[in-house]
C-alpha cells in the first residue's frame, strides 16, 4: 500500500515509480490510500510521513519505505511478498 498525502509533491513521484513497477509485475496489487481519509489506519500502522509504501505478504509487514522509492526497491519488495 502506498501511503500519500493530497497535497504531497513526493507521492507524484511516487505513483509513478509504483505505475513503472506496476508494468513489470501485472499480478501485484496496488492500492493507494490517503493519510487525512483513512487516519485511523494511518495512525494504527504508524505512518508518519508521505509517502510511504508497506508492502505485506499474508497480511504480515515485510517491506516499509518512507519517501519516493524505486522501481528497484519496489521489485525487490514485490520479491518479498509475492509467491
Amino acid at each position: 500500500m502506498l501511503y500519500t498525502s493530497t497535497f504531497c509533491a513526493p507521492c507524484v513521484r511516487a505513483r509513478s515509480v509504483l505505475r513503472d513497477a506496476g508494468t513489470l509485475l501485472p499480478q501485484a496489487r496496488i492500492r493507494e490510500v490517503d493519510v487525512l481519509s483513512h487516519l485511523r489506519e494511518s495512525e494504527e500502522l504508524r505512518i508518519e510521513s508521505t509517502p510511504t509504501l508497506v508492502v505485506r505478504r499474508n497480511g504480515t509487514e515485510v517491506f516499509r519505505a518512507s519517501g519516493v522509492p524505486s522501481v528497484q526497491q519496489v521489485l525487490a519488495a514485490a520479491a518479498l511478498a509475492l509467491d
